[in-house]
């Protein structure tokens, strides 16, 4: 691609972007690790009297694109000789009641752990910081069932990259932050990324530093997730590492990019084992490396990619290795996932060489007030039914004055008025709908997730 014609697209594509007041953030697309764009666009810190804008060089929490850069950390101790992928992890924590589990395991989400936010939503007290040694004892306390035999499924474990940054300092003898920065940061010149905890870290907020906001209508706009009750957990959390808590810049992580098709710094072998499909015990592959997702596309070629997503910051990294070719995207200020889809979609338009669409821009929703007698027919417990995947329960319930939507992981969803019958949810971004079925079983729960609705049919009261 020609790459006047490439800069003059996406600078076009930016203008409407701008014009639209729809995305906060930066985003930087290289070719042969040049980049080709760098924008930044929005706020990086509402203060009294003004707000600080982003930059180019601002500093985002990564969320789980964290995980890639732990995955990192143990091939770096592998090639120090200190571990191997199939060694069984009770051989530094035989403390935790789950056996047969191997490092390879949790890399790949094949550990079939149990999931520790569920966990601590019910049995934390939310007024302390939970820390990675917490997670540990947690599961050691109650042990809640593991979700399948090691390597026997594929699930997706924010628990299992907890246990690795718990290796990483058993193994090491060195903090997880500390050890990244010795093996990773420093030796690549990332020299603007860390491990940060805002909240549990008692040091001054680096410089230039992106604060994660959330979109709330009731709030009038923008405000930090601290603000915003159902969000409590971004507090007792914030000490976790390993699955997320990795701040870093564009320009940081094209670095590690670089570095990625570096022979010394990842040996071929084992870059070959991150990007390769995990192979289950049934001998079936789900395409997931060593803290990588792997895709193929007809245009793109082969490419692989992390995204992220915690209250007040979303980021992706996708690294097209078959055309060396780079888009990371981080964002402070999510409103919509669906808009960053269909942004990614018009940039990687632009780098295949095609006429790009411009996102839609985001709708207004115009919320009324809560109809307080009408609203008692909508509560009670739901079930959405799923042929592939366990059923979701939900409860339905009102608190001091606002709707509320409590999913079986203990995660509480507010619901937003539009009519009597449908509701918005901002933190998925979502429309549900509350229906009495043609049939006369009672009312349904129409959950407007994707194209097809998902279907939950009342089961209590």
């Amino acid at each position: 691609m020609k790459k006047e014609k490439v800069e003059q697209q996406f600078k076009a594509l930016f203008e409407d972007v701008k014009q639209q007041g729809s995305f906060n953030g930066v985003v930087l697309v290289a070719v042969g690790g040049e980049a080709v764009l760098c924008e930044a666009m929005g706020i990086a810190e509402y203060k009294s009297g003004g707000a600080r804008d982003l930059t180019t060089d601002s500093m985002f929490e990564l969320a789980s694109v964290s995980k890639p850069i732990t995955a990192v950390g143990i091939i770096r101790l592998q090639q120090l000789g200190q571990l191997h992928w199939d060694d069984l992890i009770a051989n530094w924590i035989p403390e935790l009641p789950y056996p047969g589990i191997t490092i390879r395991h949790l890399l790949n989400h094949t550990s079939g752990l149990p999931d520790y936010m569920e966990l601590f939503a019910n049995v934390w007290d939310p007024t302390r910081y939970a820390r990675n040694e917490d997670v540990l004892q947690m599961l050691i306390k109650h042990q809640p069932d593991p979700l399948f035999a090691p390597n026997d499924s594929w699930m997706y474990s924010n628990t299992g990259y907890i246990v690795l940054a718990i290796l990483i300092e058993r193994i090491s003898g060195k903090r997880y932050g500390d050890f990244l920065d010795e093996q990773i940061f420093q030796p690549l010149g990332m020299t603007r990324t860390q491990v940060y905890n805002r909240r549990v870290d008692p040091g001054p907020v680096p410089d230039d530093y992106a604060w994660g906001y959330v979109y709330r209508i009731g709030h009038g706009g923008y405000v930090l997730p601290d603000e915003v009750p159902e969000l409590n957990y971004v507090h007792y959390l914030d000490g976790l590492q390993g699955d997320g808590m990795v701040n870093s810049t564009v320009g940081d992580l094209l670095r590690l990019d670089r570095a990625l098709y570096d022979d010394e710094f990842v040996r071929p072998m084992l870059r070959q084992l991150m990007f390769s499909p995990v192979t289950m015990n049934n001998g079936e592959t789900f395409n997931y490396g060593m803290g990588w997702l792997i895709e193929r596309d007809e245009q793109l070629g082969r490419f692989v990619h992390h995204t992220g997503g915690w209250p007040g910051y979303s980021t992706w990294f996708k690294r097209y290795i078959d055309r060396d070719m780079t888009l990371i995207m981080l964002q402070n200020g999510e409103r919509d996932h669906a808009y960053t889809q269909q942004l990614v979609k018009s940039i990687e338009q632009i780098m295949v060489g095609e006429e790009y669409d411009v996102p839609r821009p985001l709708e207004t929703k115009k919320v009324i007030p809560l109809d307080q007698k009408n609203v008692e027919t909508l509560l009670g417990k739901y079930r959405f039914a799923s042929e592939t995947e366990e059923s979701l329960d939900v409860e339905v319930y009102v608190e001091e004055d606002k709707l509320y939507m409590k999913l079986d992981n203990g995660m509480r969803l507010s619901l937003l008025p539009l009519t009597s019958t449908r509701y918005y949810e901002e933190q998925t971004a979502t429309e549900l709908e509350f229906l009495d079925s043609e049939d006369g079983k009672g009312m349904r729960l129409f959950w407007y997730t994707e194209d097809e609705p998902e279907v939950a049919e009342r089961v209590g009261c």
